[in-house]
């Protein structure tokens, strides 16, 4: 693992010329927010129409299963059912708890998706924004009704219970990532070989670009003032995902309180790691995990994600700029 200080770099575009191989994009709003699908070399027979009616399908499929909006996705209705006993789910929401469920263990509890009572308590969730911070009995109310392990999951059976009646699942964390892997199956099922998927920052590249090269991702410099590329990567074949304090916020008597909490604290986390950056196969577990590293902070995160050889990218704010710290996971993805 090395640490170095970048300044940050800006990228400019280049112009498009003859040269470059055919591209379709096919952009849109989903999950509440955007996404944007690129297929390089499509085969001319290729039904743009009916691709983007099934990517469509697909990104509705995972608003239905975690959605914190709608009060009919499987989610809510777990939220909503007042008792202890199993309540049965789809194989597919059991399936994406357990693979959440993996990431809070390996992480200590620093990736939690019964967050929920926190988020809403700090002004982050469904329930609106606040102005004011909590006080420390409301943060204890609400911690009493947070851990993963307070849900039991028996996915043979596709059901889940909850040892806690008033337990509330947020898969915020997850769910991007997820509707990424989602929409690059259904492009790998369709034997589309060169594309990248991205919904709400979160991407799935696989193949070239148009250039014949790798895909070039922009990771953002970590500012509230301006949106700027920090490092340029090439890579393909993988998911990636960053999460970062330094957007969603609100500041109160001089204090700046980020959206990111610690389940383990029950409050928004205080140190100098501004964002992170994972790079792995399956862009879920790149969400679940940015956040948990996130989380973690810049000492305990390097080290669980180096440990653990985890490809992780991470920016610091220091008194002379942004210091960058990278696994050795992450400088053999960009080496190779």
């Amino acid at each position: 693992m090395r640490r170095l200080l970048l300044l940050p770099v800006i990228l400019l575009a280049a112009a498009c010329g003859d040269g470059r191989l055919p591209q379709i994009d096919l952009v849109g709003e989903a999950l509440g927010t955007t996404f944007k699908v690129s297929v390089v070399e499509p085969a001319a027979s290729l039904d743009t129409a009916a691709l983007e009616t099934d990517i469509l399908a697909a990104l509705a499929r995972v608003d239905a299963l975690a959605s914190t909006w709608r009060d009919d996705s499987e989610q809510a209705v777990l939220n909503a059912a007042d008792t202890t006993d199993w309540v049965d789910v789809s194989a597919t929401f059991c399936a994406a708890l357990a693979d959440s469920w993996a990431v809070s263990r390996a992480s200590g509890g620093a990736f939690d998706a019964t967050i929920g009572p926190l988020v809403n308590l700090w002004g982050f969730g469904p329930n609106g924004r606040v102005v004011v911070p909590p006080d420390e009995a409301a943060v204890a109310d609400a911690m009493q009704h947070v851990g993963y392990d307070k849900l039991e999951l028996d996915c043979d059976n596709a059901r889940v219970r909850k040892s806690d009646a008033r337990l509330f699942v947020d898969l915020s964390g997850w769910a991007k990532g997820y509707a990424v892997d989602e929409v690059a199956e259904l492009l790998a099922d369709q034997q589309l070989v060169n594309f990248l998927v991205e919904v709400g920052g979160d991407m799935r590249v696989s193949g070239h670009n148009s250039e014949a090269r790798k895909w070039a991702v922009a990771i953002e410099a970590p500012s509230t003032s301006q949106r700027a590329p920090q490092s340029i990567i090439r890579i393909t074949d993988t998911g990636i995902a960053t999460s970062g304090d330094y957007r969603n916020y609100f500041e109160y008597d001089g204090v700046t309180y980020s959206h990111t909490i610690d389940p383990r604290t029950g409050r928004p986390v205080t140190h100098d790691l501004a964002a992170v950056t994972v790079l792995q196969a399956s862009s879920a577990f790149a969400d679940a995990m940015a956040t948990a590293l996130l989380v973690l902070g810049p000492d305990d995160g390097p080290e669980l994600a180096e440990n653990l050889g985890i490809a992780a990218y991470f920016l610091v704010r220091a008194e002379s700029g942004i210091e960058e710290i990278t696994t050795n996971a992450f400088e053999a993805v960009l080496d190779l």
